[in-house]
């Protein structure tokens, strides 16, 4: 087992084209700018993972209610985490760092859903009975006795989703030219 992980470091990455490069550090600005912009807002992206995050619900609630809570969140974190690891494993620079990418972007979307606990003014979205519709983060916070200090949590997890993200894209323009393929 531990050859075999071993094995996957040792692998060189597979290149990326000298233009391919160029379209991903674009796309990628353009996003960070974009996302910049909205100050916390929503993102077009941001439909996906709402959808994951429902989804989460419904496949974590077989475990109970507190799962059921934080399922929605783990599944939105979980889906992006995984397919990069899978890109990690087969050594794919692009899929990789698209993925790992946007697991930090969703730190964005949880930090806002984080940062209005106590609020509670954004709409809230079920796919259960509305009449039983509660905001995880107001139910987890409340929970673990850190209601009170939501903004500050979301804010910590809006800069490491930023760190992040910037981070991957630092990554991606100093690692790729290494392997680059023209």
């Amino acid at each position: 087992m531990l050859e075999s992980i071993r094995e996957i470091f040792d692998e060189p990455w597979k290149p990326v084209s000298r233009p391919a490069l160029v379209g991903w550090l674009i796309f990628y600005g353009w996003f960070l700018v974009y996302a910049f912009s909205a100050h916390g807002g929503f993102l077009f992206i941001d439909n996906a993972n709402l959808v994951v995050h429902e989804g989460g619900h419904n496949l974590f609630s077989w475990f109970g209610h507190t799962l059921m809570l934080w399922g929605g969140t783990l599944l939105q974190w979980l889906v992006p985490f995984l397919l990069a690891l899978y890109f990690f494993t087969q050594r794919q620079t692009a899929g990789f760092v698209f993925c790992l990418f946007f697991f930090f972007e969703n730190w964005l979307y949880t930090a806002t859903y984080m940062a209005d606990a106590r609020a509670q003014v954004l709409p809230l979205v079920t796919t259960g009975d509305s009449d039983f519709v509660e905001h995880d983060f107001f139910a987890i916070f409340s929970s673990l006795g850190v209601l009170n200090h939501d903004t500050q949590i979301a804010a910590v997890v809006r800069v490491l989703g930023w760190c992040g993200m910037l981070a991957v894209v630092a990554w991606l323009a100093v690692r790729a030219p290494r392997n680059q393929q023209n």
